[in-house]
């Protein structure tokens, strides 16, 4: 009797490597993108999605403040059209990241998402940068 994980069968080699190649073109993770970061390396800009508060309370190094339900073409006017895109928010718990992304590609924009969010960033020991809140006009 085979366990709940066997259950349903494994997908064939081939099949899989279809899948986790291709899941690569949609997201990467905190470590890939901590390593590039600030470097010449660096060819995508990261969007923290979360919100100004949050993002004032701490966010990723170098990431740009602009929340998922602000994403529209005039915020990406200064981007050139080939512009790679990597969003993040709160963590696994959060669909922030993958609502940003869907934005993102309605404008013909190329995008992945940083898998774990701040959760994962922090898990891997990275640390976050901090920023103060505009007054409200």
């Amino acid at each position: 009797m085979p366990s709940i994980v066997t259950e349903v069968a494994a997908a064939p080699g081939a099949e899989a490597l279809v899948h986790f190649e291709d899941s690569l073109r949609f997201e990467t993770d905190c470590w890939d993108v901590h390593s590039v970061m600030g470097t010449a390396q660096q060819d995508f800009v990261l969007l923290d999605v979360r919100g100004t508060e949050k993002y004032a309370a701490g966010h990723v190094p170098g990431a740009v403040d602009l929340a998922h339900r602000k994403i529209i073409g005039s915020k990406l006017a200064e981007y050139p059209p080939e512009t790679v895109f990597v969003t993040y928010c709160a963590g696994p718990h959060c669909n922030g990241a993958a609502r940003a992304a869907i934005r993102l590609a309605k404008l013909g924009r190329p995008v992945k998402i940083m898998t774990g969010g701040i959760t994962g960033w922090l898990d891997e020991g990275f640390a976050l940068a901090t920023s103060p809140v505009a007054a409200a006009a």
